[in-house]
């Protein structure tokens, strides 16, 4: 995940490298393939599907929203208060709103950064709540020298300044799992225990964690049992193929269909939510990849 400026600059910067490349067809029924006359299969009902926004910035968010609507999709991820109305139109809900608008670099571990931090979620919590939504993402920030555990008393020290309102209006801060090895360097939430002793710092449900499956593959690996262990403390899921970010058909490494009917077996009931760069810049096309991903997911 990325902040909307950042996760802006760099979906137009990766489509303009890779043009409208499409991904190949196998016979696989886990292939992205263009779309066609057929008919999808009927969605089984047992994941709740959502899309990032941040990643089809080259679809307005009318059509998008529309689109997932009508592909079986019941939300829409990282958007703000000024986006709500227009997934509302189509029925969407809005399953991990987006920040106040700072970096991802910009976090709870630094003690400077605070005073705006606590000022600008004292804004949007109740924003949230009123609008009918729950999850709130939230970053640890950079390192910066700081090893992880004055990083998590920083988290701890800030984050229970905010919790109480949180807990107040029934608002969920979901802190995101990334990787610090090849998107996110230096990030200090890069691995889950890490995160899952942050929640035990501070002792709230309303503070839990975004599961990342493409991050916490690179840093970690182990996805299934990790999973497995830690499920108290994920509120959510993030999907994409790895290596590249992309479709998460039978070009990448991860296996989804595993990984979430491990996740549905739990009975986990929050949201699934594709967060992928798509390869092709062709709408059509990345609207049947976005429904080609989702089915791989729905288990």
């Amino acid at each position: 995940m990325r902040s909307s400026q950042n996760r802006r600059s760099a979906i137009k910067n990766i489509l303009a490298g890779t043009g409208a490349v499409a991904a190949a067809g196998t016979l696989s029924a886990f292939k992205t393939s263009p779309k066609t006359n057929i008919e999808p299969k009927k969605l089984k009902g047992n994941i709740n599907h959502s899309v990032c926004r941040w990643c089809f910035q080259n679809i307005d968010l009318d059509s998008l929203c529309k689109a997932a609507a009508d592909m079986g999709m019941k939300a829409i991820d990282l958007i703000g208060p000024d986006e709500w109305a227009i997934a509302q139109k189509h029925g969407l809900y809005s399953s991990m709103c987006n920040g106040p608008g700072v970096a991802i670099t910009f976090g709870w571990n630094d003690p400077a950064k605070h005073e705006k931090l606590i000022k600008d979620y004292s804004d949007l919590i109740p924003k949230v709540a009123a609008a009918g939504y729950k999850n709130l993402i939230c970053f640890s920030g950079n390192r910066e020298g700081k090893d992880d555990e004055t990083g998590l008393q920083n988290c701890v020290t800030g984050l229970k300044k905010i919790l109480p309102l949180a807990e107040k209006h029934g608002v969920v801060m979901c802190m995101e799992l990334l990787n610090s090895k090849v998107d996110h360097h230096d990030y200090q939430c890069d691995h889950t225990e890490w995160g899952v002793k942050l929640c035990k710092a501070l002792g709230s449900e309303n503070f839990k964690l975004l599961y990342d499956i493409y991050h916490m593959q690179i840093d970690e690996g182990n996805v299934i049992a990790n999973i497995r262990k830690y499920h108290d403390y994920l509120a959510h899921f993030h999907v994409a193929g790895v290596p590249g970010r992309h479709d998460p058909n039978d070009t990448q490494e991860l296996y989804y269909p595993a990984i979430i009917k491990a996740i549905k077996d739990l009975g986990f009931k929050g949201y699934v939510a594709q967060e992928y760069l798509p390869t092709t810049n062709d709408q059509d096309q990345m609207i049947a990849s976005l429904k080609a991903s989702m089915m791989i997911c729905d288990v």
